[in-house]
C-alpha cells in the first residue's frame, strides 16, 4: 500500500519543530528515522496532514555527558549513540541491550527517542530506560517538562505526550562504581522484537528487575538483596503479577516461564 496524501515540512531546528507542532496539533506526525513511522504511513495506520521531519535538525542530533547521564537527542541515530567507544563505561546495560536491538540497517536510521516515542512493549530501549531510572524531556509552545519512565509510558504504543509536544531529549543516568547490570532476551530470531526482555540492575540498595514484552509497557520492580531461595519466589510471584496473555508468537505460560528463566539468571549474575 501507499500512504495517504500528506505535506512534508523539513524543520531545520528544535524551535522550528515546536512551533509546527503548535500549528498542527494532533494533524502532525514527527519523523526522525521512520524505521516505525513509514510502516505505519504506507499501511494506512497513521494518516496525518503534516509530517513534520527532525532527522536534520543539528541542534537535537548529540549525545553526550551531563550532569551525571547521558542525554540523547531526538535525532541522534541508535547507530551514532551505539558506536561511541565509552558507552560500556557510561550506561553498560545500553551496550549489552544494542546488539538486539533490530539490525544493524535500522539502527543507522532509527533513533534513540523515536524508539522511546513509539512505545512498544517489547522494544529494549525503553525497557533499558525504565530499569536505569531514565528520564524523558518533552518541549512544547507552552514551555518544558520532564517525566520519569513509569509516568511517561501510559501502556502498549500509548505515552503521556501531548499532541503538541516534541520529545527533545531522553536521559540515561551514568552507572555508579559499584552498579552492576545485565539483560538477556528471547526472540523468535535476532532483531525480532522480543517475546521476553529483562534487563537487572544491582547498586548499593537492592536489585531492580525491569521487564518488556509481557506486560503492555515496561514494568520495573525493586527488591533488597535476596539469596536464591528469596529471588525464586520474587520472581514467580512478578511472573504471574505481570498479567501476561497469549498471542501467535507465544503463550502466556512459555512468557511467564521466560521471566522466571532469565530473571533467575540476571538476578544471580548481577548479585
Amino acid at each position: 500500500m501507499k500512504p495517504a496524501p500528506f505535506d512534508y515540512i523539513r524543520a531545520d531546528s528544535a524551535d522550528e519543530a515546536v512551533a509546527l507542532l503548535a500549528e498542527y496539533g494532533d494533524d502532525a506526525r514527527v519523523l526522525a528515522g521512520g524505521q516505525t513511522l513509514l510502516a505505519l504511513l504506507n499501511m494506512r495506520l497513521a494518516q496525518p496532514r503534516v509530517l513534520i521531519d527532525i532527522s536534520r535538525c543539528a541542534d537535537l542530533d548529540y549525545a553526550r555527558v551531563e550532569k551525571g547521564r547521558l542525554a540523547i537527542g531526538a535525532a541522534a541515530t541508535q547507530a551514532a549513540v551505539c558506536a561511541r567507544p565509552q558507552l560500556a563505561g557510561e550506561v553498560p546495560l545500553l551496550a549489552q541491550a544494542f546488539p538486539h536491538l533490530g539490525h544493524f540497517q535500522t539502527r543507522n536510521r532509527g533513533t534513540v527517542c523515536g524508539s522511546i516515542a513509539h512505545a512498544d512493549p517489547a522494544a529494549e530501549l525503553p525497557l533499558c530506560l525504565a530499569a536505569l531510572g531514565g528520564e524523558i524531556v518533552l518541549r512544547s509552545a507552552r514551555g518544558a517538562r520532564t517525566l520519569d519512565a513509569e509516568r511517561f509510558f501510559l501502556g502498549a504504543l500509548t505515552t503521556a505526550r501531548a499532541a503538541d509536544e516534541l520529545i527533545v531529549e531522553v536521559r540515561f543516568p551514568l552507572a555508579a562504581g559499584r552498579t552492576r547490570c545485565a539483560f538477556a532476551e528471547v526472540a523468535l530470531r535476532h532483531g525480532d522484537f522480543a517475546l521476553a526482555a529483562l534487563a537487572a540492575v544491582a547498586d548499593a540498595d537492592g536489585i531492580g528487575l525491569a521487564v518488556g514484552g509481557v506486560a503492555d509497557r515496561p514494568r520495573l520492580v525493586r527488591w533488597p538483596r535476596l539469596d536464591a531461595g528469596a529471588r525464586a519466589d520474587a520472581l514467580n510471584e512478578l511472573a504471574w503479577a505481570l498479567d501476561a496473555r497469549d498471542d501467535m508468537h507465544a503463550s502466556a505460560r512459555y512468557r511467564r516461564h521466560l521471566v522466571r528463566e532469565l530473571g533467575g539468571r540476571l538476578l544471580a549474575e548481577v548479585a
